[in-house]
């Protein structure tokens, strides 16, 4: 007996050696891929007569589960990606549009963001690729699409729980890399995305993985202006016509993807790896049918988006979700998974999507869904129904199950519906939250609505 405690203490007695170490490792890997301005109905996948080749991403919903019905927080990228990071509806604090090279960082380090709650939870963190949140930078250079190497960061994604940053401001410049906290490059546009693709696979490949469960957050370029294919992808991806550079620089983010998925496998990691691929708003100028409008829209078009979960051994195969979520349920899903509580002033507008990914759900995981656009619409959306209300004063209400094109507006029709959607959207808002918990704080008034507006 006495020889087996002496075998053993080391093990009971140091709390960050082996025993704690394995015990880590079972926590999965999580990696969360965002395209940018990539329509609902642009991957085959989702749409089989696309004239667009995703391959990496149909292989993960015919491996894995491709949901129906997830939404972005909005429909432009700086509040979506607020919403992903923070697990809280963008309209809190008032951002409805987007950030320039210069805009201060709009997430405070004293707030929760998925990359601290799982550093807190034993993760290594990384974000390669767009940030958009904004930074505050030592100096301002008046060229700001290529500011000098060396340049200085006083605040980025370091301040937010992520150990390991290297990527760009947003996508009009996309030109300056910046590497943890100061800008590393220059380079050509098209040079951007091999470079981050070469960085998101060095970090896979560095043995430090195998020990200690990851979390990559992976923003990427494509397909948002400017469609800037490398040499060697144009004209891959065989989309004829005007389409053809766009068709192209499509697929080498789906590239991008596939050498994430070599490099999990190379090393050992995809069996213990969860991925989520998805979009942060709908694609510019684009719409595809049945669902109406596109990027910055409140429409299905402008924030209902693709999204694909792969998680071998836990996913099933092939598996199809109908049910409402939202990018913003990245936060409580984590957390569900690590087996962590997030803090009363946290993931506010988070809800787990854990039991739709293992198949245990017995109804919606979502009591409601808001969302929001660039001209500072709001809708929220319960069941079926989705009522707007515009920012120049009207109400819409549309019935998704029997017309998800948004046709034809039937709030006269349902009076009692209207008055229940908006109670519960003041309730919302009046809230600062809409999930279960203490009443908390919105940064500014959330601009709602003409109550009295007139269907």
């Amino acid at each position: 007996m006495k020889r087996l405690f002496t075998l053993l203490a080391p093990l009971l007695l140091a709390p960050h050696t082996a025993l704690h170490a394995a015990a880590d490792k079972e926590k999965p890997n999580i990696i969360f891929v965002l395209f940018d301005d990539m329509g609902y109905g642009e991957p085959k996948c989702y749409r089989e007569g696309t004239e667009f080749k995703t391959p990496n991403m149909d292989r993960l919903a015919l491996e894995g589960m491709r949901f129906t019905d997830a939404h972005s927080a909005a429909s432009v990228c700086t509040p979506t990606r607020y919403g992903v990071l923070t697990g809280r509806y963008p309209s809190r604090i008032g951002q409805f549009g987007v950030l320039t090279t210069y805009s201060p960082p709009i997430i405070p380090k004293e707030r929760m963001t998925v990359a601290s709650l799982l550093k807190q939870n034993g993760y290594d963190t990384a974000c390669i690729g767009k940030w958009h949140l904004g930074m505050d930078w030592d100096s301002h250079p008046e060229d700001e699409k290529t500011i000098p190497v060396g340049t200085l960061l006083l605040t980025g994604p370091a301040a937010n729980g992520f150990d390991y940053f290297c990527g760009y401001t947003h996508s009009r410049n996309i030109r300056t890399v910046i590497e943890q906290d100061k800008v590393a490059a220059n380079v050509g546009e098209t040079e951007t995305q091999p470079l981050l693709a070469k960085k998101a696979v060095e970090f896979l490949d560095n043995p430090a993985r195998k020990a200690k469960p990851f979390f990559l957050y992976l923003p990427l370029s494509p397909p948002h202006t400017p469609s800037v294919p490398a040499p060697e992808f144009v004209g891959i991806s065989g989309t004829g016509g005007q389409d053809a550079k766009y068709g192209d620089w499509l697929y080498q983010g789906d590239w991008v993807l596939g050498q994430v998925l070599e490099a999990l496998e190379r090393n050992n990691l995809a069996d213990n790896t969860l991925i989520m691929v998805s979009s942060d708003n709908g694609a510019e100028k684009r719409s595809y049918a049945p669902l109406r409008g596109e990027k910055t829209s409140i429409y299905e078009g402008g924030h209902r988006m693709p999204f694909i979960a792969h998680w071998p051994g836990r996913i099933k195969a092939g598996a199809v979700c109908d049910d409402t979520i939202c990018l913003n349920d990245l936060m409580a899903t984590c957390a569900e998974i690590v087996g962590a509580k997030i803090p009363d002033n946290a993931g506010e507008d988070s809800v787990s999507i854990l039991p739709d990914l293992l198949g245990t759900a017995k109804g919606p995981v979502r009591e409601a869904t808001v969302h929001q656009s660039l001209r500072r619409d709001l809708a929220i959306r319960k069941g079926p129904w989705k009522l707007i209300f515009s920012s120049k004063g009207g109400r819409e209400l549309y019935n998704l199950q029997t017309d998800l094109g948004e046709t034809k507006n039937v709030a006269a029709d349902h009076p009692e519906t209207v008055k229940e959607l908006t109670a519960l959207l003041q309730q919302y808002i009046a809230n600062g939250r809409s999930t279960p918990g203490p009443i908390q704080p919105n940064e500014v008034p959330v601009p709602f609505i003409h109550t009295s507006a007139k269907p």
